[in-house]
């Protein structure tokens, strides 16, 4: 089948990630697999796991024991935490292909997450596993980090915190973790090519998302048709 296996969407927090997925979950799969070159897939999005973590921490506090990984404030006491969720992202795919060692001849993985600051995208790759990077194709969701806080603090529901949709940072957060963005400086300023990671290379493509084309999906269909089009034929060349 002509289709990626693994697709890495990554981008600033409240950049549109969740948006696409929603929006593809919701096309059949047989126009998903001719536009966009996408499986039936599975998403591995590493927040439920950062929601775990919190969870964890209140419980082992509540119990009369010291947090294990985050303060009270719910920063991490070990930016190393990152990488762990990155090591999760590998052992989640590896339990993927355990289960079914062909899954990927008619399925698509995507692997969702956000990064910034000292623990920006460069180093989240170097610990993405090398099951993953053969495979792999990225699609960045580019919003300037004005327009993240902003999105970020417009999905905010109060009892959601926990939701993919509707999950939001404190603008302290948003400033400690994700003001810088190393993205610019992986891709040298392009909207699409190849990135290198150990030995791989891995095709990119930038979708522009600002202004918003998430939130239509009369703009969001074609976008993406365009942006994976565009993929599918960086791909090919690799």
């Amino acid at each position: 089948m002509d289709i990626f296996p693994v697709v890495i969407l990554i981008g600033r927090p409240a950049a549109g990630k969740s948006e696409i997925i929603d929006y593809l979950k919701g096309m059949p799969d047989g126009a998903r697999c001719a536009k966009l070159h996408l499986a039936p897939f599975v998403e591995i999005d590493d927040f439920p796991w950062v929601w775990q973590i919190f969870e964890d921490d209140l419980v082992w506090e509540r119990l009369g024991r010291e947090r294990l990984l985050t303060d009270s404030k719910l920063y991490f006491k070990d930016p190393f935490t990152w990488n762990f969720l990155i090591g999760k992202i590998n052992l989640e795919f590896e339990k993927i292909l355990a289960r079914d060692a062909e899954f990927l001849c008619a399925h698509t993985i995507l692997v969702e997450f956000s990064r910034g600051g000292e623990n920006g995208f460069a180093e989240a790759f170097r610990y993405l596993s090398d099951e993953i990077l053969r495979r792999a194709v990225i699609v960045y969701v580019s919003v300037s980090y004005e327009e993240s806080c902003r999105r970020n603090r417009r999905r905010a529901r109060k009892g959601l915190e926990h939701s993919i949709l509707y999950h939001s940072l404190s603008d302290a957060k948003m400033e400690a973790y994700y003001r810088t963005n190393d993205w610019a400086e992986l891709s040298q300023g392009k909207d699409a090519g190849v990135i290198e990671v150990r030995e791989h290379r891995i095709p990119f493509v930038v979708f522009q998302n600002e202004p918003e084309q998430t939130d239509d999906p009369a703009k969001l269909g074609p976008a993406l048709e365009r942006a994976f089009g565009r993929l599918w034929e960086i791909s090919l060349q690799r």
